[in-house]
């Protein structure tokens, strides 16, 4: 269907857009969905990676905004796939009034009300509803990109009941899902018309590859052209004469670090000159990340000169952008990954080669969902570079040949069940409810449940009743909420018509987006901290403080035991023996945590990111990701403090600290712009202790900084405006 003939239903700002990206014609499955219009009911499009599905939504939500006068929302679940699609779309539509919002979920961001259409993640948007947005009645349409995500352990619940909450309201509902193998029931609960296609730009052709060979059907076989002995170098040199790239999946992230390694030589000596030259240079951009790299960002920066690199949540988020770009540039011609690049952003290559279909759950190997590799399958095929794409398992033997040909090459989607019945996300949205006064009984929380994808599959269930149940109880214990008219006692049914009432307290928890199980941990810590002998708490407090917020919920999964950490525990246990006591709230991690404590501890006390990494055996990714929860739950930490009217200037002090990797000696001087805990540590070593000492230091300023640095510092302190107090907290 040509663009043109879409005059009639399209406003013309579209039809226009459209055709300046080079869109002249829908493809089949956009032609399916626009063929009689654009749809004003909710609507389900279930259909393969890459065919065109976010265009779909792209022209519903500028209708919405165009013609309707509404606001869009468009949630996806992961903050990177957010940022790529509000960027794409800022891209093609300039004209509309775009905005991103990912970050703090203690805020109801009340700038985004004045704009046309709102990206943010899944747990952004229910944060935003917590603090009682004032435009939800604005919002015209809401998109749920990676629908098919309720199946997801960790993800799954938040999603479901967000639609459970907004399936409510007068909105149009646009949900974007991978082919899964029950989409009519999906479409049945958000009552949506389902438009389901198997249509791929690129032909996808699935297969195994064993023995230099490509095997399409079990007796059909497609021999590498390469002589190589090796299979999989085979495969490499059968795609760089095509300039084809490769994403080789694996199942941990030494796996895929290690196969890098192995591979890099060969190549690199495939590459030219041009490709070396650029190669080199992103390589530097690596490696420079941190102001002093580890062994994990040098192996990395060597194996991007090489044309090849690594991909998992070990890697800092500015490495993974240099990756990604070098990657869509043709640069770098593979990437070893874990399987996360599966999910959210858009890297295409040639070929998908899942080296390690078997994982480790904890407990034993199993194989990877038949869903999950369905959806590393889509990544094979560029749109604009292949006419098809290659999606491959390896085997190395005739057993698991069959297995994988029966469960992933000829195997049809697994169908997607609710995780809601998760006791720990449960229990937090329960709180969320009653803290909005949007469910106020037992009876409505037990009816709200009954009407989410949970409830729609296995209808009159007792267990989640229970479970609910069980969860009043305990945060009436807490002193979270309250059970009106009536002392809780274990008769629940007694309560199932009560009226239910957040408290002060627990409506902010609720707000601050903890689990309330860490909350109720970080309140009985506080209050045996002043159990602690006065001696011993001075020697031990700052670790007593990064212990109570790596043991939480919310900074799981926690650092690997180290040797130090065996002989250290039990001596500030004997230190702090009714602070470290509370074995019922310990989520029996103590030791796990308390290494966590180690580790930030080490970082405040300005320890360097590699020593960090080499002595806690992590990642840069692993130490930034718990800095940046550590934070949040530090933070929640001071405004459970206020409501409590215990003293926050030591927590503050600590958080500052936390922030910038510092002693408390540095905090003056870290207040600049342009000084972090490397400059800051400098200036103090060298006799510059404090800011109020720089106008008197001003060549010695210079000579360590350097003069452009020490200008602009000097035009800080000595402007009209002031110091720029960046590390500021209100208490």
């Amino acid at each position: 269907m040509n663009i043109s003939e879409l005059k009639k239903y399209f406003p013309e700002q579209i039809i226009s857009s459209l055709l300046n990206q080079g869109i002249s014609k829908l493809n089949p499955l956009q032609e399916m969905v626009f063929t009689n219009g654009i749809p004003s009911n909710n609507i389900l499009v279930s259909a393969p990676t890459a065919s065109g599905k976010t265009l779909i939504a792209e022209i519903i939500c500028l209708n919405n905004i165009i013609k309707n006068q509404k606001k869009a929302v468009y949630i996806a679940p992961m903050r990177a796939l957010v940022m790529e699609k509000y960027n794409d779309f800022k891209k093609n539509y300039p004209y509309i009034k775009s905005a991103v919002s990912i970050g703090d979920l203690d805020t109801n961001d009340a700038w985004l009300s004045s704009f046309d259409i709102i990206f943010v993640s899944t747990e952004k948007f229910d944060s935003l509803i917590r603090h009682n947005i004032n435009w939800t009645d604005q919002i015209g349409c809401i998109v749920f990109d990676e629908i098919h995500l309720i199946d997801d352990l960790t993800r799954g619940p938040t999603l479901e009941i967000l639609i459970t909450k907004l399936k409510q309201q007068n909105l149009q509902i646009i949900g974007l899902s991978a082919t899964i193998g029950n989409d009519k029931e999906l479409s049945e609960w958000i009552s949506a018309q389902i438009f389901e296609s198997n249509y791929r730009p690129t032909k996808l052709k699935k297969g195994i590859l064993s023995d230099s060979k490509i095997y399409y059907k079990p007796n059909s076989s497609k021999k590498l052209k390469s002589k190589n002995s090796d299979t999989l170098l085979s495969l490499i040199d059968d795609h760089f004469p095509k300039n084809q790239q490769i994403l080789i999946f694996y199942s941990s992230k030494r796996n895929a670090e290690n196969e890098a390694i192995k591979l890099a030589s060969f190549v690199f000596q495939k590459l030219n000159n041009n490709e070396k030259q650029k190669l080199s240079e992103v390589s530097d951009k690596v490696l420079n990340v941190l102001e002093t790299p580890t062994q994990q960002c040098i192996r990395l920066s060597n194996l991007v000169k090489n044309g090849i690199a690594f991909h998992h949540s070990g890697l800092l988020n500015h490495q993974r952008a240099y990756i990604e770009e070098a990657f869509k540039n043709n640069l770098i011609k593979i990437i070893c990954s874990t399987t996360t690049l599966g999910l959210g952003i858009n890297l295409p290559a040639h070929t998908v080669l899942i080296k390690n279909i078997y994982r480790f759950n904890n407990y034993s190997s199993e194989l990877i969902p038949t869903n999950e590799v369905l959806q590393l399958f889509g990544r094979a095929g560029r749109p604009k570079y292949d006419k098809e794409g290659l999606a491959l398992i390896f085997s190395n033997s005739q057993k698991s040949f069959k297995i994988f040909f029966n469960k992933y090459i000829n195997a049809e989607p697994s169908p997607i069940y609710s995780k809601l019945a998760v006791a720990p996300l449960l229990r937090a949205h329960i709180l969320s409810f009653i803290s909005q006064d949007f469910l106020n009984s037992l009876k409505d929380i037990e009816t709200f449940i009954s009407s989410t994808f949970y409830g729609f599959q296995y209808k009159n269930n007792k267990d989640i009743e229970e479970t609910i149940k069980r969860i009043i109880i305990e945060l009436n214990d807490w002193k979270f909420i309250e059970i009106k008219d009536e002392i809780v006692n274990n008769n629940t049914e007694q309560i199932k018509f009560k009226k239910l009432k957040a408290t002060k307290l627990g409506k902010r928890i609720s707000e601050l987006y903890i689990d309330p199980l860490s909350a109720k941990w970080i309140i009985d810590a506080l209050e045996d901290i002043n159990k602690i002998n006065e001696s011993n708490k001075e020697i031990i407090f700052d670790l007593i403080i990064l212990y109570i917020i790596s043991n939480t919920q919310e900074l799981k999964p926690y650092n690997r035991i180290i040797e130090e950490s065996n002989y250290l525990f039990p001596f500030y246990m004997k230190l702090g023996q009714k602070f470290y006591d509370k074995n019922e709230l310990s989520f029996n991690y103590s030791l796990n945590a308390f290494t966590t404590a180690l580790m930030l501890d080490e970082w405040i006390n300005e320890k360097k990111e590699n020593e960090i990494t080499d002595k806690f055996l992590t990642t840069p990714g692993f130490l930034y990701s718990k800095l940046s929860n550590a934070d949040w739950i530090l933070y929640s930490l001071i405004e459970i403090s206020k409501l409590l009217n215990l003293p926050i200037n030591k927590f503050n002090e600590i958080r500052l600290r936390l922030k910038y990797g510092i002693k408390s000696e540095l905090l003056d001087l870290i207040r600049l712009q342009y000084i972090g805990r490397i400059r800051a540590r400098r200036l103090y070593n060298n006799g510059i202790t404090s800011v109020s000492e720089i106008n008197e230091n001003k060549e010695k300023l210079i000579s360590l900084l350097g003069n452009d640095i020490a200008q602009k510092i000097f035009f800080q302190i000595n402007s009209e405006s002031s110091i720029i107090k960046k590390n500021k907290i209100e208490e």
